[in-house]
């Protein structure tokens, strides 16, 4: 299923990636962010879907293993370039257009707090065709509006390929509601992802 790769060009230049991912997530964000060149510059928002009310140690698990800034997102704070960000559990997180975050205890949306399709359609309203969403293994269909919102919107959509996927819903579920730009293996997207970055830093 995994498309030919087409090179990036300076019309592709992106200024945030948001990730969207929930079972197997945590091995393909692993993959996915392995070993990131400094310097970096692009500014990463990950959802993972958590159980609700447990505390989420995924800032400290991914702080050991890259060498960029990872935090926890914060209600009001601008959103850095370099960083990898995640969602609190139990809270929505979304990107306002000041390119500040936002955190709201909104009901769920597909079962999920945080909802990885109010975070990708935010991203889509703040930045426009400027943001690039990924989205990875999952058990739901988290994500796919989200990610048709920011096709919409003109920015670049990449989905793992769902043959690699731990669990292919989710990648199912984004092919079902629109064409992505790309549709690649962990190891690819992590390729891409490096290209966005240097495409950034020019």
């Amino acid at each position: 299923m995994t498309t030919a790769p087409t090179p990036l060009t300076p019309l592709h230049r992106v200024e945030a990636a948001v990730i969207g991912t929930s079972a197997g997530g945590i091995d393909a964000l692993a993959t996915l962010l392995a070993d990131l060149p400094s310097p970096w510059r692009l500014p990463l928002v990950a959802v993972i879907h958590m159980p609700e009310r447990r505390e989420s140690r995924l800032p400290e698990v991914f702080a050991h293993r890259l060498s960029i800034p990872v935090r926890e997102a914060e209600d009001k704070a601008p959103v850095a370039g370099g960083t990898l960000y995640f969602a609190p559990p139990s809270y929505h997180l979304s990107i306002e257009r000041s390119r500040e975050f936002s955190l709201s205890c909104e009901p769920p949306v597909m079962w999920s707090r945080p909802s990885i399709d109010l975070l990708m359609t935010s991203a889509a309203d703040a930045y426009g065709p400027l943001v690039a969403g990924l989205l990875l293994t999952g058990a739901n269909p988290d994500g796919a509006q989200g990610m048709r919102h920011i096709h919409h919107a003109g920015g670049l959509t990449a989905v793992q390929d769902p043959d690699e996927a731990a669990v292919d819903t989710m990648p199912r579920a984004a092919l079902a509601l629109h064409h992505p730009d790309r549709v690649l293996p962990l190891r690819a997207l992590r390729t891409l992802l490096m290209d966005l970055n240097a495409l950034h830093a020019d």
